[in-house]
Protein backbone atom coordinates (compact mmCIF):
# COMPACT_ATOMS: atom_id res chain seq x y z
CA UNK A 1 0.00 0.00 0.00
CA UNK A 2 1.32 3.43 -0.94
CA UNK A 3 2.36 5.73 1.87
CA UNK A 4 -0.32 8.28 2.67
CA UNK A 5 0.38 11.95 2.09
CA UNK A 6 1.29 14.26 4.92
CA UNK A 7 -1.56 16.73 5.30
CA UNK A 8 -1.24 20.25 6.68
CA UNK A 9 -4.51 21.92 7.64
CA UNK A 10 -4.54 25.67 8.15
CA UNK A 11 -7.65 26.89 9.93
CA UNK A 12 -8.31 23.53 11.53
CA UNK A 13 -10.03 24.92 14.63
CA UNK A 14 -12.72 26.67 12.57
CA UNK A 15 -16.25 25.55 11.82
CA UNK A 16 -15.50 23.05 9.06
CA UNK A 17 -11.79 22.76 9.77
CA UNK A 18 -12.15 20.63 12.88
CA UNK A 19 -14.03 17.99 10.90
CA UNK A 20 -11.31 17.89 8.24
CA UNK A 21 -8.54 17.55 10.84
CA UNK A 22 -10.37 14.63 12.43
CA UNK A 23 -11.11 12.96 9.09
CA UNK A 24 -7.48 13.25 8.00
CA UNK A 25 -6.13 11.76 11.21
CA UNK A 26 -8.67 8.92 11.28
CA UNK A 27 -7.88 8.10 7.64
CA UNK A 28 -4.27 7.47 8.63
CA UNK A 29 -2.64 10.53 7.12
CA UNK A 30 0.23 12.09 9.07
CA UNK A 31 -1.73 15.20 9.96
CA UNK A 32 -0.41 18.63 10.92
CA UNK A 33 -2.46 21.57 12.16
CA UNK A 34 -1.13 25.12 12.19
CA UNK A 35 -2.52 26.83 15.31
CA UNK A 36 -1.76 30.06 17.09
CA UNK A 37 -0.50 30.22 20.66
CA UNK A 38 -3.65 32.12 21.64
CA UNK A 39 -5.75 29.25 20.28
CA UNK A 40 -3.88 26.71 22.39
CA UNK A 41 -4.45 28.74 25.55
CA UNK A 42 -8.09 29.57 24.75
CA UNK A 43 -10.40 27.74 27.24
CA UNK A 44 -12.75 26.54 24.49
CA UNK A 45 -10.56 26.04 21.44
CA UNK A 46 -7.80 24.71 23.69
CA UNK A 47 -10.00 21.67 24.37
CA UNK A 48 -10.41 21.16 20.63
CA UNK A 49 -6.64 21.35 20.21
CA UNK A 50 -6.25 18.71 22.92
CA UNK A 51 -8.65 16.44 21.04
CA UNK A 52 -6.44 16.87 17.95
CA UNK A 53 -3.42 15.75 19.97
CA UNK A 54 -5.33 12.70 21.18
CA UNK A 55 -5.94 11.78 17.53
CA UNK A 56 -2.20 11.91 16.87
CA UNK A 57 -2.25 15.27 15.08
CA UNK A 58 1.03 17.18 15.15
CA UNK A 59 0.47 20.75 16.28
CA UNK A 60 2.55 23.43 14.63
CA UNK A 61 2.49 26.66 16.59
CA UNK A 62 2.49 29.56 14.20
CA UNK A 63 0.59 32.37 12.61
CA UNK A 64 -0.86 33.00 9.17
CA UNK A 65 0.78 36.40 9.27
CA UNK A 66 4.21 35.08 10.22
CA UNK A 67 6.26 34.21 7.13
CA UNK A 68 8.75 32.00 8.97
CA UNK A 69 6.17 29.78 10.67
CA UNK A 70 4.18 29.44 7.44
CA UNK A 71 7.22 28.35 5.44
CA UNK A 72 8.24 25.90 8.16
CA UNK A 73 4.74 24.40 8.25
CA UNK A 74 4.32 24.11 4.48
CA UNK A 75 7.73 22.44 4.09
CA UNK A 76 6.54 19.54 6.27
CA UNK A 77 3.51 18.69 4.14
CA UNK A 78 2.65 16.97 0.90
CA UNK A 79 -0.84 18.45 0.84
CA UNK A 80 -1.98 21.83 2.14
CA UNK A 81 -5.66 22.33 2.96
CA UNK A 82 -6.57 25.89 3.83
CA UNK A 83 -9.89 26.68 5.43
CA UNK A 84 -11.00 30.28 5.63
CA UNK A 85 -14.30 31.95 4.87
CA UNK A 86 -13.65 35.65 5.37
CA UNK A 87 -12.13 38.14 2.96
CA UNK A 88 -9.11 38.75 5.19
CA UNK A 89 -8.43 35.02 5.18
CA UNK A 90 -8.78 34.85 1.41
CA UNK A 91 -6.10 37.48 0.98
CA UNK A 92 -3.80 35.30 3.07
CA UNK A 93 -4.16 32.53 0.48
CA UNK A 94 -2.34 34.71 -2.02
CA UNK A 95 0.50 35.01 0.48
CA UNK A 96 0.53 31.24 0.94
CA UNK A 97 0.70 30.70 -2.82
CA UNK A 98 3.70 33.02 -2.96
CA UNK A 99 5.33 31.14 -0.08
CA UNK A 100 4.73 27.81 -1.81
CA UNK A 101 6.41 29.15 -4.94
CA UNK A 102 9.35 30.44 -2.87
CA UNK A 103 9.72 27.10 -1.11
CA UNK A 104 9.72 25.21 -4.40
CA UNK A 105 12.04 27.50 -6.34
CA UNK A 106 14.40 28.63 -3.59
CA UNK A 107 14.34 25.96 -0.91
CA UNK A 108 13.80 22.86 -3.01
CA UNK A 109 15.69 24.31 -5.94
CA UNK A 110 13.45 23.46 -8.87
CA UNK A 111 11.82 25.62 -11.48
CA UNK A 112 8.21 25.65 -12.55
CA UNK A 113 7.55 23.55 -15.58
CA UNK A 114 3.99 22.86 -14.53
CA UNK A 115 2.63 20.37 -12.04
CA UNK A 116 5.50 17.89 -12.21
CA UNK A 117 7.96 20.38 -10.73
CA UNK A 118 5.65 21.20 -7.86
CA UNK A 119 4.93 17.58 -7.00
CA UNK A 120 8.54 17.17 -5.87
CA UNK A 121 7.56 19.42 -2.96
CA UNK A 122 3.83 19.02 -2.54
CA UNK A 123 1.22 16.89 -4.20
CA UNK A 124 -1.83 19.08 -3.80
CA UNK A 125 -3.21 22.41 -2.63
CA UNK A 126 -6.82 22.72 -1.45
CA UNK A 127 -7.51 26.47 -1.26
CA UNK A 128 -10.39 27.87 0.72
CA UNK A 129 -13.61 26.88 -1.04
CA UNK A 130 -16.27 24.79 0.79
CA UNK A 131 -19.34 26.55 -0.58
CA UNK A 132 -20.54 27.27 -4.10
CA UNK A 133 -18.42 26.91 -7.23
CA UNK A 134 -17.12 30.46 -7.44
CA UNK A 135 -16.68 30.24 -11.22
CA UNK A 136 -20.37 29.45 -11.68
CA UNK A 137 -22.28 31.80 -9.40
CA UNK A 138 -24.70 34.63 -10.10
CA UNK A 139 -24.26 36.49 -6.83
CA UNK A 140 -24.98 40.12 -6.05
CA UNK A 141 -22.94 42.38 -3.80
CA UNK A 142 -21.59 42.09 -1.21
CA UNK A 143 -21.24 38.34 -1.78
CA UNK A 144 -20.20 38.91 -5.39
CA UNK A 145 -16.86 40.47 -4.42
CA UNK A 146 -16.00 37.64 -2.04
CA UNK A 147 -16.74 35.03 -4.70
CA UNK A 148 -14.71 36.97 -7.26
CA UNK A 149 -11.75 37.04 -4.89
CA UNK A 150 -11.96 33.27 -4.52
CA UNK A 151 -12.05 32.97 -8.31
CA UNK A 152 -8.89 35.08 -8.48
CA UNK A 153 -7.28 32.66 -6.02
CA UNK A 154 -8.06 29.84 -8.44
CA UNK A 155 -6.45 31.71 -11.32
CA UNK A 156 -3.34 32.39 -9.24
CA UNK A 157 -3.04 28.71 -8.29
CA UNK A 158 -3.43 27.63 -11.91
CA UNK A 159 -1.00 30.23 -13.23
CA UNK A 160 1.61 29.10 -10.74
CA UNK A 161 1.26 25.48 -11.90
CA UNK A 162 0.32 24.32 -8.41
CA UNK A 163 -1.59 21.01 -8.39
CA UNK A 164 -4.99 21.65 -6.85
CA UNK A 165 -8.37 20.33 -5.92
CA UNK A 166 -11.26 22.75 -5.39
CA UNK A 167 -14.08 21.52 -3.15
CA UNK A 168 -17.51 23.16 -3.50
CA UNK A 169 -19.60 21.35 -0.90
CA UNK A 170 -22.93 23.17 -0.99
CA UNK A 171 -24.63 24.16 2.26
CA UNK A 172 -23.41 23.03 5.66
CA UNK A 173 -26.26 20.89 7.01
CA UNK A 174 -25.56 21.96 10.59
CA UNK A 175 -25.96 25.60 9.64
CA UNK A 176 -29.04 25.47 7.42
CA UNK A 177 -31.15 22.43 8.27
CA UNK A 178 -31.79 22.83 12.02
CA UNK A 179 -33.81 25.97 11.25
CA UNK A 180 -34.67 25.35 7.58
CA UNK A 181 -32.63 28.50 6.88
CA UNK A 182 -35.14 30.66 8.76
CA UNK A 183 -33.59 33.84 10.19
CA UNK A 184 -33.73 34.53 13.91
CA UNK A 185 -35.01 31.13 15.04
CA UNK A 186 -33.38 28.24 16.90
CA UNK A 187 -35.54 25.31 15.74
CA UNK A 188 -37.24 24.14 12.55
CA UNK A 189 -40.54 25.96 11.85
CA UNK A 190 -43.75 24.32 13.01
CA UNK A 191 -46.28 26.91 11.84
CA UNK A 192 -44.99 29.06 8.98
CA UNK A 193 -41.93 29.26 6.77
CA UNK A 194 -40.37 32.00 4.65
CA UNK A 195 -39.37 30.94 1.13
CA UNK A 196 -36.88 32.99 -0.91
CA UNK A 197 -38.00 33.42 -4.52
CA UNK A 198 -40.32 30.77 -5.91
CA UNK A 199 -38.66 27.99 -3.93
CA UNK A 200 -37.84 25.90 -7.01
CA UNK A 201 -34.07 26.48 -7.22
CA UNK A 202 -32.05 23.43 -6.21
CA UNK A 203 -29.62 23.53 -3.29
CA UNK A 204 -27.25 20.97 -1.76
CA UNK A 205 -27.12 20.16 1.96
CA UNK A 206 -24.24 18.08 3.32
CA UNK A 207 -23.37 17.06 6.85
CA UNK A 208 -20.05 18.51 7.93
CA UNK A 209 -18.24 15.26 8.73
CA UNK A 210 -19.32 13.88 5.35
CA UNK A 211 -17.80 16.92 3.65
CA UNK A 212 -14.58 16.21 5.52
CA UNK A 213 -14.61 12.52 4.63
CA UNK A 214 -15.04 13.22 0.91
CA UNK A 215 -12.35 15.91 1.00
CA UNK A 216 -9.77 13.63 2.61
CA UNK A 217 -10.63 10.81 0.20
CA UNK A 218 -9.54 13.10 -2.63
CA UNK A 219 -6.13 13.92 -1.14
CA UNK A 220 -4.25 11.03 -2.78
CA UNK A 221 -6.68 10.36 -5.63
CA UNK A 222 -5.32 11.21 -9.11
CA UNK A 223 -8.89 11.40 -10.42
CA UNK A 224 -9.44 14.62 -8.44
CA UNK A 225 -6.09 16.20 -9.37
CA UNK A 226 -6.57 19.61 -11.00
CA UNK A 227 -10.32 19.10 -10.82
CA UNK A 228 -13.28 20.55 -8.99
CA UNK A 229 -14.56 17.98 -6.50
CA UNK A 230 -18.28 18.63 -6.23
CA UNK A 231 -19.94 17.15 -3.16
CA UNK A 232 -23.38 16.68 -4.69
CA UNK A 233 -24.91 13.40 -3.47
CA UNK A 234 -28.24 12.93 -5.26
CA UNK A 235 -30.17 12.38 -2.01
CA UNK A 236 -29.00 15.74 -0.68
CA UNK A 237 -30.15 17.92 -3.58
CA UNK A 238 -33.45 19.66 -2.79
CA UNK A 239 -35.36 22.71 -3.86
CA UNK A 240 -36.61 24.71 -0.90
CA UNK A 241 -40.17 23.70 -1.75
CA UNK A 242 -39.11 20.04 -1.68
CA UNK A 243 -37.30 20.57 1.61
CA UNK A 244 -40.37 22.12 3.19
CA UNK A 245 -42.58 19.33 1.84
CA UNK A 246 -40.23 16.75 3.37
CA UNK A 247 -40.36 18.54 6.72
CA UNK A 248 -44.15 18.80 6.56
CA UNK A 249 -44.36 15.06 5.94
CA UNK A 250 -42.18 14.34 8.95
CA UNK A 251 -44.15 16.53 11.37
CA UNK A 252 -47.55 15.69 9.84
CA UNK A 253 -48.50 19.32 9.38
CA UNK A 254 -48.83 21.81 6.54
CA UNK A 255 -46.97 25.06 7.10
CA UNK A 256 -48.06 28.53 6.05
CA UNK A 257 -45.66 29.64 3.31
CA UNK A 258 -44.56 33.23 2.86
CA UNK A 259 -42.87 33.76 -0.50
CA UNK A 260 -40.38 36.62 -0.82
CA UNK A 261 -40.09 37.89 -4.43
CA UNK A 262 -36.56 38.37 -5.70
CA UNK A 263 -37.08 42.13 -5.98
CA UNK A 264 -37.89 42.31 -2.28
CA UNK A 265 -34.85 40.22 -1.37
CA UNK A 266 -32.55 42.47 -3.40
CA UNK A 267 -34.01 45.50 -1.63
CA UNK A 268 -33.38 43.88 1.75
CA UNK A 269 -29.77 43.17 0.77
CA UNK A 270 -29.21 46.81 -0.20
CA UNK A 271 -30.77 48.16 2.98
CA UNK A 272 -29.29 45.72 5.52
CA UNK A 273 -26.09 46.35 7.49
CA UNK A 274 -23.04 44.08 7.55
CA UNK A 275 -23.08 41.10 8.11
CA UNK A 276 -26.81 40.68 7.44
CA UNK A 277 -26.42 41.88 3.85
CA UNK A 278 -23.67 39.30 3.23
CA UNK A 279 -25.81 36.46 4.60
CA UNK A 280 -28.80 37.56 2.53
CA UNK A 281 -26.68 37.84 -0.62
CA UNK A 282 -25.25 34.35 -0.12
CA UNK A 283 -28.74 32.96 0.49
CA UNK A 284 -29.96 34.72 -2.65
CA UNK A 285 -27.21 32.98 -4.63
CA UNK A 286 -28.13 29.60 -3.14
CA UNK A 287 -31.91 29.65 -2.88
CA UNK A 288 -32.97 32.05 -5.65
CA UNK A 289 -30.30 31.56 -8.31
CA UNK A 290 -29.68 27.90 -7.44
CA UNK A 291 -25.94 28.38 -7.84
CA UNK A 292 -25.08 25.12 -6.09
CA UNK A 293 -26.73 22.82 -8.59
CA UNK A 294 -27.92 24.75 -11.66
CA UNK A 295 -25.31 23.27 -14.00
CA UNK A 296 -24.08 19.86 -15.08
CA UNK A 297 -20.73 18.55 -13.84
CA UNK A 298 -18.58 17.95 -16.91
CA UNK A 299 -15.59 15.63 -16.97
CA UNK A 300 -13.41 18.38 -18.41
CA UNK A 301 -13.45 20.33 -15.16
CA UNK A 302 -15.10 18.34 -12.40
CA UNK A 303 -15.94 15.09 -10.65
CA UNK A 304 -18.68 14.23 -8.17
CA UNK A 305 -17.62 12.94 -4.77
CA UNK A 306 -20.34 10.39 -4.03
CA UNK A 307 -19.72 8.77 -7.43
CA UNK A 308 -15.97 8.58 -6.85
CA UNK A 309 -16.28 7.34 -3.28
CA UNK A 310 -19.42 5.20 -2.93
CA UNK A 311 -17.92 3.69 0.24
CA UNK A 312 -18.55 6.95 2.11
CA UNK A 313 -21.92 6.41 3.76
CA UNK A 314 -23.11 9.98 3.84
CA UNK A 315 -26.06 11.22 5.88
CA UNK A 316 -29.04 12.13 3.71
CA UNK A 317 -31.16 15.22 4.27
CA UNK A 318 -34.09 13.01 5.23
CA UNK A 319 -32.01 11.22 7.83
CA UNK A 320 -30.64 14.49 9.16
CA UNK A 321 -34.08 16.01 9.68
CA UNK A 322 -35.11 13.03 11.81
CA UNK A 323 -33.07 14.58 14.62
CA UNK A 324 -35.55 17.46 14.88
CA UNK A 325 -38.90 15.70 14.64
Amino acid sequence: MAEKSKVLIIGGTGYIGKFIVEASAKAGHPTFALVGQSTVSDPVKGQLVESFKNLGVTLLIGDLYDHESLVKAIKQADVVILISVNVKGLIIIIIIIIIIIIVVVVVVGVGFGGCSAFISFSQRFFPSEFGNDVDRVHAVEPAKSAFELKAQIRRAVEAAGIPYTYVPCGCFAGYFLPTLAQPGVTAPPKDKVTVMGDGNAKAIFNKEDDIAAFTIKAVDDPRSLNKILYIRPPKNVYSFNELVALWEKKIGKTLEKIYLPEEQILKQIQESPIPINVILAVNHSIFVKGDGANFEIEESFGVEASELYPDVKYTTVEEYLENFV
